[in-house]
């Protein structure tokens, strides 16, 4: 968990190169659905072609062919997901009946001033979906992605007023379901702010 902006992809990738589990975001899960015309994905782009969100049952109901998929019998890491206590009791039932335990609910913490710094100098490939920051982790020829050499765009939702309101969003939504990791006893939370090699040490060194 974490706010948009902490890094949460990121370094669920790095954790990934370390261990051999899968990386879960709903994103691209909604992603993967749609663009292969599964029934799920038929349903959930009704909703998305709608700019509505896509029900809970939905995202429960793909997160569980997905955990079901063989790079997820190893161990996995949900990224984003879940983002209300609904969704986390949803998943809670869904892991009891699938015989898995949840080890650790993990919140990158982020001030928002940072937050904001990172989104609007953040630029993504709109071909592969590589990540860059013009402050930090800039192309090597500007625009064009040292990747695949698709065009590098700064997204819609990248702009500070877009961002604030993200940022409000998310703390409504999270607060809560912070208190519920923290009654089960399942919280731990690590600081998104350090050097990407402090951040990923903290993560993996994360135990049940």
């Amino acid at each position: 968990m974490g706010p948009p902006g902490a890094g949460k992809g990121t370094r669920a990738g790095a954790v990934r190169k370390l261990y051999p589990i899968a990386h879960i975001s709903t994103g691209d899960i909604l992603r993967e659905n749609v663009k292969s015309g599964t029934e799920l994905g038929v349903s959930a782009k009704r909703y998305m072609d709608a700019g509505s969100l896509v029900p809970d049952d939905l995202i429960i109901k793909m997160m569980e062919s997905r955990l079901n998929e063989e790079d997820a019998k190893t161990g996995f890491m949900l990224d984003g997901f879940p983002r209300t206590v609904a969704q986390a009791e949803a998943l809670d039932e869904l892991l009891k009946k699938m015989g898995i335990q949840l080890d650790a609910a993990i919140l990158l913490e982020v001030d928002d001033d940072i937050v904001i710094k990172r989104l609007t100098s953040r630029r993504v490939c709109s071909a592969c979906g590589a990540i860059y920051n013009v402050i930090a982790h800039n192309t090597k020829v500007d625009g064009v992605c040292d990747e695949c050499s698709g065009s590098v765009i700064q997204r819609d939702d990248d702009t500070e007023s877009v961002i604030r309101n993200r940022l409000s969003v998310y703390h409504n939504e999270t607060a809560p379901l912070v208190k519920y990791y923290e009654k089960e006893g399942k919280l731990r939370r690590v600081s998104g702010d350090g050097p990407p090699d402090e951040v990923l040490t903290c993560l993996a060194s994360i135990k049940n």
